[in-house]
C-alpha cells in the first residue's frame, strides 16, 4: 500500500439517503472519515463499501468506509434555502444575460433601489458586466432579457443541476450511486 493511500484524510465517505441515492450530487454529499466513524459507533449508518485503509485505537481496528447509507430516510425538503450558491446552481453558473461563466454576481431583476427584495422569484445570476450595465434600471429600460425569469426552484432540479457539475474525485466505489446526467448540458 502505497503512503497516500493509507492517510485517513484521503478517505471522504460518500453519504447516501436510506433509499441509496446521495443527500446532495453538488456539493456531493461526503463525511470525513472522523464523521464516519463516529456516525458507525452511533449505528446511525451501513457500511456499504470500504476502503483498504484501515485506523486504529489501542482496543480497535476498523476499515474506513468509502460509502455509507443513512438507517432513517431524511425527507428532502421540497425547497432550498436562498443561498448566493443555489442561486447560482439554479442558473448553471451561467450569467442568465450573455451566457457568461465567469465573475458572476447577483442580480436583482426589480432593483433594490426600487423596491426589489432578494429572493427567488427576483435574483438572477449574471456576470460582472451585465450586472453593471443594468445597474438600478429595469431590465426594459437597460434593453436586456434573461434566458429564463427567476423562480424559486425545487430540490430536485438542483440536484438535476448539480448533477451537470461532478467533483474532480470520483473514488470508484462511488460510481454505483452516482448518476451525472451529461445529456442535461447545453
Amino acid at each position: 500500500m502505497n503512503a497516500h493511500a493509507s492517510l485517513p484524510d484521503s478517505c471522504p465517505a460518500l453519504v447516501l439517503n436510506a433509499d441509496f441515492r446521495p443527500l446532495s450530487y453538488y456539493p456531493l454529499s461526503l463525511w470525513s472519515w472522523q464523521e464516519t466513524v463516529k456516525a458507525v459507533f452511533l449505528d446511525r449508518v451501513n457500511i456499504v463499501s470500504e476502503y483498504d485503509t484501515t485506523v486504529r485505537s489501542p482496543s480497535f481496528e476498523i476499515r474506513l468506509p468509502s460509502v455509507v447509507s443513512l438507517k432513517t430516510y431524511v425527507k428532502p425538503a421540497l425547497y432550498p434555502a436562498f443561498t448566493r450558491f443555489n442561486v447560482f446552481l439554479r442558473d448553471r453558473f451561467s450569467c442568465q444575460y450573455c451566457g457568461d461563466k465567469h465573475d458572476l454576481t447577483f442580480d436583482h431583476v426589480v432593483p433594490r433601489a426600487r423596491g426589489g427584495m432578494t429572493r427567488w422569484e427576483n435574483v438572477l445570476t449574471a456576470c460582472a458586466p451585465c450586472n453593471l450595465k443594468k445597474g438600478s434600471q429595469s431590465l426594459q429600460a437597460a434593453g436586456m432579457k434573461p434566458y429564463q425569469p427567476p423562480y424559486r426552484p425545487t430540490v430536485f432540479e438542483l440536484h438535476r443541476n448539480g448533477r451537470l457539475f461532478p467533483p474532480n474525485y470520483l473514488h470508484e466505489s462511488w460510481m454505483d450511486y452516482l448518476y451525472w446526467d451529461t445529456e442535461l448540458e447545453e
